[in-house]
């Protein structure tokens, strides 16, 4: 994807600090997971015995953290535009391995909720700013499928850090799994502060659109460059008012509520279903995440490479597909190889419509210029979403009553929210972010 540069040796400086900047933030989000994923594992040993933590117990953190990420999200975004990656991200990751830390010495429900709300505005530091950094050193052309790889990330730090959550918990208790992850996001900060730069040109490369010849996209059409300059509030506020990010924001809204359901629930799920102790439920709730990054990977160059940087087309597919598999999945056997094959499924067709919109798109319409801001809007949104996925089974359980199944309905209830975030794409099958070039055209015109 390298165009022909004058300088000699500049399309090798390129590709190095690319790599370099892609491994950093590869490394950073997957390295958020470490300790976004602790509690989940935490919940069958705090879930045993007779003072063992009910589901309305577990519900009331896990909403805590749903609610501190969200509106985390959005106000990191815009952070990550005015300030910059590098800045926010330090100190999202070192903050987060401190209360993680810290959460292994909590002594209740309430100490627990109060430092995983914490921890949930330390884990919104991460999606905005990162997803901004890609845009800033991979062009439109090429998006679908760098950010295909990229997000692996969470797909495969969900699962890495499940199994590291999972045996920490076997080898010491559940305090451990939020200790040892603690420990190892520390390494992927020192990474970072090495590796990671927030622009080509803070190392005195030309823009990456410059260096491929493409014309630069905008947030509103007719707009040029010049009225969009870098981590202006003009551009936060066009990307605020965008109707292309608000909708974006509404589709996640409805698209993150599975996803956090089973980040959240699965090894309680299969611990009902199988009787599976925590390190063997922990494992096949990995399962999940282990999809993703085939998900994300065909996801990102089929839009790229079949649907010419359309991200819509295949979004919509997947979630009436995914929509289908919930309102089917509590009919499964109550089998290991059926729960397996179901959880591999629902997470290879989910996270491809996930990375799709709250990655590749964002950085599409929010553009380079304006992307943290609409990555943290379309995040922040979807994270009020996930607040419901991820309290859905106490819920429910306040409902119907205690001791009564409540996976059916939960899993019925988010098949909804795949069809209607499709129904919200279907307008926008063909749809594309308009370019400077474009915009000066029709200006003329």
């Amino acid at each position: 994807m390298d165009a022909p540069c004058a300088e000699p040796g500049l399309a090798a400086r390129y590709r190095r600090y690319r790599l370099r900047v892609f491994c950093a933030t590869w490394l950073a989000y997957a390295g958020f997971y470490l300790t976004r994923k602790s509690f989940s594992v935490a919940k069958v040993p705090l879930s045993q015995g007779a003072d063992g933590w009910s589901l309305s117990d577990m519900a009331w953190v896990d909403g805590g953290y749903l609610t501190a990420y969200a509106v985390g999200q959005f106000a990191w975004g815009i952070c990550g535009d005015r300030f910059g990656t590098r800045a926010v991200i330090l100190i999202g990751l070192l903050a987060s391995a401190l209360v993680a830390a810290l959460c292994g010495f909590a002594p209740g429900v309430a100490a627990m909720g109060l430092l995983l709300a914490l921890q949930g505005l330390c884990q919104a530091t991460g999606w905005g700013p990162l997803a901004k950094n890609v845009g800033e050193f991979f062009s439109q052309r090429e998006r679908g499928w760098v950010m295909g790889i990229w997000c692996t990330n969470y797909a495969l730090g969900g699962f890495l850090a499940t199994r590291l959550a999972g045996w920490a918990a076997a080898q010491g208790g559940w305090r451990f799994a939020f200790w040892v992850p603690a420990a190892a996001l520390v390494g992927v900060w020192l990474v970072f502060l090495l590796w990671q730069r927030d622009r080509p040109e803070d190392v005195g490369l030309p823009p990456i659109e410059e260096f491929h010849g493409e014309p630069a996209a905008v947030v509103e059409a007719g707009d040029a460059l010049a009225d969009e300059p870098e981590g202006s509030w003009q551009v936060i506020g066009d990307v605020l008012r965008s109707p292309m990010v608000l909708l974006l924001s509404a589709v996640y809204f409805f698209l993150k509520q599975p996803r956090y359901l089973i980040l959240f629930s699965a090894p309680l799920l299969i611990h009902d279903r199988l009787g599976l102790a925590e390190q063997a439920s922990s494992d096949l709730a990995s399962i999940f995440d282990l999809a993703g990054p085939f998900g994300v990977l065909l996801g990102g160059y089929l839009s790229d490479r079949v649907f010419r940087s359309r991200r819509m087309p295949l979004s919509i597919i997947c979630l009436v597909a995914a929509g289908l598999l919930m309102a089917l999945f509590h009919r499964l056997p109550a089998t290991y190889g059926a729960l397996w094959g179901g959880l591999f499924a629902l997470g290879f067709l989910l996270y491809i419509p996930d990375s799709l919109v709250s990655a590749t798109a964002a950085v599409d319409f929010g553009t380079k210029r304006g992307a943290s801001t609409a990555a943290g809007v379309i995040n922040g949104c979807g994270s009020v979403g996930a607040i419901l996925g991820g309290t859905l089974p106490g819920l429910v359980e306040r409902v119907v009553g205690p001791g009564v199944p409540v996976w059916n309905y939960v899993f019925a209830g988010l098949s909804l929210s795949m069809f209607a975030a499709a129904l919200l794409l279907l307008p926008q099958w063909n749809t594309l972010p308009p370019t400077a070039a474009a915009s000066r055209k029709a200006a003329k015109g």
